[in-house]
């Protein structure tokens, strides 16, 4: 009877371990379902400029132009990332948001440029507490001119499973000192393979700005894909992004592109910095030759005593970690200009991100017609 009764026993137990299994197999398919279905493309789209103002530019002056990937506000010195080999995948506290983010908007403030573009900036997602980034720029730069494209909007991510991901909302924002029109999100294109989901929606944003004698600037705020297979996915979009700015250059335009490349600009950062190289697909190279031949010139701050743009968040700020320029500015051949790192002391390097933000000081050349 003893033996009849654990032989049952044993059954019944088998039986619950098989169902918890199965239950745990639909799950994860469900789950696997539904990441699939959600997933979409945003598509090229019309952009609202907000709080449009009247100015307009002048060919010959000089003006001043800021960039920063703001790391959606979580990348404090202390802060890593899981994606890049770290732990962490939200900001470290809403309140700590919240005041890197016055920091960050109170340093581009700071800066006092007519242009702004800025990446990663989240407007309502899990990891940032679903706080609207956006309002700390319109608060701090308050009368400026605004188009912000998204380029995230991503279902829910149950990875890492001690805190999911969740899901996010985020873009690219714009800002100017004066009048901007026919702002456009423009869709990049990018890999075809699941690594899709680990992307963001790559996109750039365009507008033009009016110019006293008529003529227009015509300004690109991007961020070029990172999480491939092989990295060239970005060299496409980078090829995109250049014949479009050859198109309005030939139209009689000027044209000034910036925002993360996703791209080593200096060719061999690490050597230049000291480090060791980072293996994978991310920040290989840029082709310099792409720029000859659409006829564009890369910006590259700090080109005599280069300083680093970003660092790789595995784990938190230390000198000797890898670091590379990946940040920088394309301009057409009828714009003079050079940049650099906003960050003068080294001590403040990646103080509120994972990049130092960029200002560079340009000049519309005036035409000879």
């Amino acid at each position: 009877m003893k033996a009849k009764s654990e032989k049952k026993g044993g059954k019944k137990a088998l039986k619950i371990i098989l169902i918890v299994l199965l239950v745990l197999v639909l799950l994860a398919a469900g789950y696997i379902a539904y990441v699939l279905i959600a997933y979409h493309r945003i598509g090229n789209q019309d952009l609202a400029v907000k709080d449009n103002v009247e100015a307009v530019m002048e060919e010959g002056q000089e003006y001043k132009l800021f960039s920063w990937n703001i790391g959606f506000g979580a990348y404090t010195k202390d802060y890593d990332f899981f994606m890049d080999g770290g732990t962490q995948s939200w900001a470290s506290s809403k309140d700590g948001l919240i005041t890197n983010m016055n920091a960050i908007s109170a340093l581009a403030a700071s800066s006092g440029a007519d242009i702004y573009f800025l990446q990663e900036v989240d407007i309502d997602s899990t990891r940032t507490y679903h706080v609207d980034e956006r309002e700390y720029f319109y608060e701090a730069l308050n009368g400026m001119a605004s188009v912000f494209a998204q380029n995230y909007d991503s279902p829910f991510l149950m990875y890492p499973l001690t805190q999911p991901h969740g899901a996010s909302r985020s873009g690219l924002l714009t800002l100017s000192s004066f009048m901007m029109s026919d702002a456009k999100r423009i869709e990049f294109p990018v890999e075809e393979a699941l690594t899709k989901l680990l992307d963001l929606d790559r996109c750039y944003s365009k507008a033009y700005v009016a110019l006293s004698s008529g003529r227009k600037l015509v300004i690109y705020d991007f961020h070029l894909s990172a999480y491939t297979s092989d990295g060239v996915i970005a060299t496409t979009q980078l090829k995109m992004l250049l014949e479009d700015m050859k198109k309005e250059f030939e139209a009689g335009n000027y044209c000034i592109a910036g925002g993360d490349f996703n791209k080593d600009l200096l060719g061999k950062s690490y050597e230049i910095f000291g480090v060791e190289p980072l293996e994978g697909s991310w920040c290989k190279p840029v082709e310099f030759e792409l720029f000859e031949e659409s006829g564009m010139v890369l910006i590259a701050p700090d080109v005599d005593a280069p300083v680093p743009t970003c660092r790789n968040p595995d784990k938190a700020y230390e000198k000797g970690q890898f670091v590379v320029t990946v940040d920088g500015f394309i301009v057409s051949p009828n714009v003079e200009a050079s940049a650099k790192v906003f960050v003068e002391n080294e001590d403040d390097w990646f103080l509120y991100s994972d990049h130092n933000p960029l200002l560079m000081t340009f000049t519309l050349l005036p035409a000879n017609d």
